[in-house]
């Protein structure tokens, strides 16, 4: 009996410190609603506003879909108050990087959410897989970009050390497949229906409106 209380004792302690090491994401997990983790990482929370992040691959269909639909119906909910951030993640075996390079050159001159659309359009609609200089070309100009700046963007490597630091995250946090979904930098969310999705973010949202 002794024994057992000692042991109890012993682990409300360890609660209780838990709860004093880390208050922020005690309070996230005690108000924020829907089905997700708390992840041992820094929020990147922006108040008023939430952020969700999305571990693809271009060429995966599952993120092409997720992108297509539940992105494209959560922007249409919320609005200003919502946006999708690609992370790179390449899971597709004997591709080249060059599709995820020009989507964070493409993040650094303004216009990421329209190279993200365009490249998955390209290649699982017209099946393009190669982004040589002529096809990168006529991506540039429909989306008014610039071909020199981005040129030397690309060759700068810093859009490759931008994935790469985004590969480094994922493997943290032990992303093993795409999509994965991080919301805010610290909630990963496994339940990818659209219903659960809008459940976290409005309810992200309205602790905002009350802090």
């Amino acid at each position: 009996m002794h024994t057992v209380r000692l042991f109890f004792a012993w682990f409300i302690s360890i609660i209780m410190v838990s709860l004093v090491l880390s208050p922020s994401l005690w309070a996230a997990s005690s108000t924020i609603q829907g089905e997700f983790e708390l992840l041992d990482e820094p929020s990147k929370h922006e108040k008023g506003k939430v952020i969700l992040f999305e571990f693809a691959d271009f060429y995966c269909p599952h993120c092409h879909m997720f992108e297509r639909i539940v992105v494209t119906k959560l922007k249409e909910e919320f609005g200003d108050q919502f946006e999708a951030r690609l992370v790179g993640f390449p899971v597709m075996p004997g591709k080249l990087p060059t599709a995820f390079e020009m989507y964070e050159q493409a993040v650094t001159m303004g216009k990421g959410p329209e190279m993200k659309k365009e490249l998955f359009s390209s290649i699982h609609g017209k099946k393009i897989e190669v982004f040589d200089k002529t096809i990168r070309r006529l991506l540039l100009k429909k989306l008014e970009l610039d071909v020199e700046t981005f040129e030397q963007g690309l060759a700068s490597g810093v859009p490759y050390r931008t994935l790469e630091k985004g590969k480094a995250w994922g493997e943290r946090i032990k992303v093993t497949h795409t999509p994965t979904i991080v919301i805010d930098g610290n909630i990963r969310v496994a339940n990818l229906t659209e219903d659960n999705l809008k459940t976290i973010i409005q309810s992200i949202l309205d602790q905002d409106k009350h802090s």
